[in-house]
């Protein structure tokens, strides 16, 4: 399983040139099998990205995440393990969103899909791939 990142998730939805070739394909066949995961709080994100006009949502958020799960992407919930995970994640950015992204990966043993250079450069054995490749 995978685990996308918020800004991925988008990129795979919005066909964005950002997203790379191998990063798509890997994606598609995953998808395929019903092992695209994305962390509820990326929804949450998403949602909030657009109240503040920083992206476009081609629908409502709530209709969007609808249509997503729908095409067969796997929503995963933040429970309180996962939460408490996510403070004792040393070396990580301060977001809290992406410590519960990457708590959330570890937690389902997936790798993550991200463009982040931080999350990227981070010093642990988490798989990543990134999504620009």
């Amino acid at each position: 399983m995978i685990v996308l990142d918020t800004h991925v998730l988008t990129w795979v939805d919005f066909e964005e040139r950002k997203l790379g070739r191998k990063a798509r394909a890997l994606i598609e066949r995953l998808w395929a099998r019903g092992e695209v995961g994305v962390c509820a709080m990326s929804f949450w994100e998403a949602a909030l990205l657009q109240a503040r006009d920083r992206i476009e949502l081609p629908a409502a958020p709530d209709e969007w995440r609808g249509q997503l799960l729908a095409a067969g992407l796997v929503e995963l919930p933040v429970d309180g393990n996962t939460a408490v995970r996510a403070v004792g994640l040393g070396g990580l950015p301060n977001d809290p969103v992406d410590r519960l992204i990457v708590a959330t990966a570890l937690h389902h043993g997936a790798a993550l899909v991200t463009a982040d250079e931080r999350l990227l450069r981070w010093q642990h054995p988490m798989v990543r791939h990134d999504a620009r490749v």
